[in-house]
């Protein structure tokens, strides 16, 4: 009824605010690219929710069917305290909260990253995966920038040093 549209009209000017601050934020960092400053500017935050049926799902994409990510006994076998997401998974939630925001004025030159801690998932509640994005360096003479990411979980970091190192966008004429 009524409710129902004034609800779906509320959450579409929600996210068309959203949209219109992301590329609020992008224009701040491309005009930092201009002006040749460091900054410590949040950009971007996420918290994605990884499950085991994630981990089989990511398996099965990735084709890494190491035990360790679904098998408790396995796991515990190895000395490991339980089942643990895939590295390159994190890493890929890691840097999608940063290409998410993006958008077509800027793009990924490099991406790299430490790992520091494995992301235990529990069989019945889980891992909460955190990313928080910052603008870490600019440098207007190159026209790039360096996005910081603090990645945690369980509220340890477990992604150290993760860098995303980005660009002007080229536009062909």
């Amino acid at each position: 009824g009524a409710e129902d549209r004034v609800q779906v009209i509320q959450v579409g000017l929600v996210r068309l605010q959203a949209q219109q601050d992301r590329f609020d934020l992008r224009q701040v960092v491309l005009r930092l690219l201009e002006e040749d400053r460091p900054v410590g500017v949040g950009v971007a935050e996420r918290t994605s929710e990884l499950t085991r049926d994630s981990l089989v799902r990511y398996a099965g994409a990735s084709g890494d069917f190491n035990p360790i990510h679904y098998r408790d006994d396995v796991a515990t076998a190895m000395g490991l305290p339980g089942v643990l997401a895939h590295g390159m998974l994190t890493m890929g939630i890691a840097v999608e909260t940063a290409a998410a925001w993006l958008g077509t004025e800027l793009e990924i030159e490099r991406y790299g990253v430490r790992f520091t801690r494995p992301v235990l998932v529990d069989p019945e509640t889980g891992a909460m995966v955190t990313v928080a994005v910052k603008v870490g360096e600019v440098d207007a003479a190159a026209g790039t920038a360096r996005l910081d990411l603090v990645v945690s979980a369980d509220g340890k970091t477990v992604l150290g040093k993760s860098q995303v190192h980005v660009r002007a966008a080229h536009v062909a004429s």
